[in-house]
């Protein structure tokens, strides 16, 4: 493993390797992650997704635990993290919301190559193969 996720390798839904995705997922910060909204002199208006639910009191360093950080998506001070399209809330939510959706998406997947393919879990390139050796 130890390779980033590369959506273009994946271009085709018979060839997303759903193993490897369940390897990453199992090998992240165990969920669930929330959205955290800090704000201190240091990380202004700090936009980060946690381990720990949002208290709503705006924590402001060092009153809050850093190692319940997983990830930021805006730090404007100094100017780390701050995308272009100021979407910090919606990709924190987007973050926080795949580290529960996405191994259940792999489980549902899985479970519905195994209904249309059957025990082996063939993919649906061998399939036709097979299917045309048998003839």
């Amino acid at each position: 493993m130890g390779e980033k996720w590369n959506p273009s390798s994946a271009s085709e839904l018979g060839r997303i390797d759903l193993d490897e995705i369940e390897e990453m997922c199992s090998a992240a910060t165990p969920g669930p992650w929330f959205v955290r909204n800090l704000d201190d002199d240091r990380a202004m208006s700090l936009v980060a997704v946690s381990t720990k639910m949002e208290t709503g009191r705006g924590e402001r360093w060092p009153h809050f635990d850093h190692q319940e950080m997983v990830a930021a998506t805006l730090v404007q001070h100094p100017r780390y993290v701050d995308c272009v399209d100021g979407r910090w809330d919606e990709n924190a939510a987007f973050i926080a919301m795949a580290r529960e959706a996405v191994p259940k998406l792999v489980e549902e997947v899985k479970r519905l190559r195994e209904l249309l393919y059957g025990e082996s879990l063939r993919r649906p390139e061998s399939s036709e193969a097979d299917a045309d050796e048998n003839e």
